[in-house]
């Protein structure tokens, strides 16, 4: 009999206190009664609404259904049949504008835990590794991210001879220098990540594509297909006055720095700022995760967003954390300008208050300027997390790769992109997005290798 409550089994988390001095794993994770309490509000609907929004169409109510009769091993196998990464998933996934959005329990109270019971199933399941023999045809995936990962995974089950070409000193992408290590351990990612050996997969990195090794070199290789998951790394600027001053810098940087080169780690001698004052500015999850780690390594941390909270695209959950964790929330407010000290170094920002027009077409709100609502915010370091553009480095190598006008690669229905046995996928086609969105890509895409390299 289905358990009715209309809340979700509350998730355990780190105090607030605690945890705003440390990056450890925030949220705790299920106890074996606690996901079996919440896989029982699982009504194991006919028509399975849930699966609608799952952008790589998980087998939801067949895996909740395998926990609520405690199989959790043949639960994570009926993950496992589309998701390659539950773990990662799991906890970084934007559940609640996805599957749980679906889930008919959220019409009249609060939709099943989906992804805190795919992160225990993850944690709990074992699955035995398949035996696949090789095909001898060689596939190349360029980049190491979620796209990258997901299309490497899939050929290398269909048989292929699969080599990830990395252009950093560790794999991962994002998972490994964007996203915190309190919200998603790197020993988490990197375990997903030698799981693709046992289907021989190959990794080289170091490898940047279009400047050490080139398409042609690859094809004389013998490569015979290739995808590129390359992200979306180039950081976008507001183009203000005094922007270029010491103390301003991008969002990719600074998490790079924390994540992928451990500055928050005493063993490591990776220079990061400490300053007393960190202005954030942007409303998204990668703001969310700059402000967070900013207030983890330094003193106050206040986020400046032009919208208000309603509109803020980050994760209800990352914003709730970041406020618990001490974050000021300044909103309604815009950055015009940097102001620098006469050595070069930023002291503070000129700002100016936004008030919210009329929704558009897509229901969005724009915002103008308040006339005389000028005034200057102190501060000694800003992190300008206002979203990333395409990786320009291959597209400038290889001329005859068609993009768009935001220098994002253009696909067809197939990811293929406009060259022949080329695809593509993830945030290097969409633009920066989710992490299940990219890892849904790298899967049509390695279909798409599989028709057309084995009919």
């Amino acid at each position: 009999m289905a358990n009715m409550q209309n809340e979700k089994t509350p998730m355990p988390f780190q105090d607030p206190t605690l945890r705003s001095k440390n990056f450890e794993e925030v949220a705790l994770g299920y106890t074996h009664e606690m996901a079996i309490n919440e896989a029982q509000r699982c009504l194991n609907c006919k028509h399975k609404p849930c699966m609608e929004g799952c952008p790589v169409g998980v087998h939801i109510p067949e895996f909740i259904q395998y926990l609520v009769n405690d199989q959790v091993d043949e639960a994570l196998r009926e993950i496992k049949i589309t998701n390659n990464f539950p773990s990662i998933c799991g906890r970084v996934c934007p559940q609640e504008s996805q599957c749980e959005a679906k889930c008919v329990r959220g019409i009249k109270g609060e939709a099943v835990a989906i992804g805190r019971l795919e992160r225990y199933v993850a944690e709990q399941g074992k699955v035995a590794k398949e035996e696949v023999k090789s095909n001898g045809i060689k596939v190349g995936v360029i980049g190491s991210g979620p796209a990258g990962l997901s299309c490497a995974n899939d050929c290398a089950k269909a048989g292929f001879d699969v080599t990830i070409f990395e252009a950093l000193h560790q794999t991962g992408g994002v998972l490994s220098y964007g996203i915190p290590e309190f919200r998603l351990p790197k020993s988490i990612v990197q375990k997903e990540i030698e799981s693709l050996k046992d289907y021989r997969v190959k990794i080289e990195t170091n490898m940047i594509v279009g400047r050490t090794i080139t398409f042609d070199d690859l094809w004389n290789e013998g490569f015979k297909a290739l995808f590129i998951g390359t992200g979306a790394g180039l950081p976008n600027f507001m183009n203000i006055p005094n922007e270029n001053a010491v103390g301003v810098v991008s969002a990719n940087e600074y998490l790079t720095r924390c994540n992928l080169m451990k500055a928050y780690d005493e063993k490591y001698d990776t220079p990061i700022a400490k300053p007393k004052h960190t202005v954030v500015v942007g409303g998204g999850n990668v703001a969310m995760d700059a402000a967070r780690c900013a207030r983890r390594l330094g003193d106050r941390v206040t986020l400046v967003y032009r919208r208000s909270l309603e509109e803020m695209p980050a994760r209800h959950e990352e914003i709730e954390h970041a406020m618990e964790e001490g974050i000021e929330f300044k909103l309604l407010t815009n950055p015009i300008a940097m102001i620098k000290d006469d050595l070069g170094q930023v002291s503070g920002m000129t700002c100016v208050q936004m008030e919210l027009g009329e929704p558009d077409d897509k229901g969005r709100r724009g915002v103008s300027v308040i006339e005389g609502s000028e005034f200057n915010l102190d501060c000694d370091y800003v992190i300008m997390a206002i979203g990333t553009s395409s990786n320009p480095l291959l597209k400038d190598a290889e001329k005859s790769l068609e993009v768009n006008r935001r220098g994002c690669f253009v696909v067809n229905e197939d990811q293929m992109t406009s060259v022949q046995s080329v695809y593509a996928g993830g945030d290097a086609v969409s633009g920066a997005a989710t992490v299940i969105l990219a890892m849904g890509a790298g899967k049509k895409a390695a279909e798409s290798i599989c028709k057309e390299l084995l009919g």
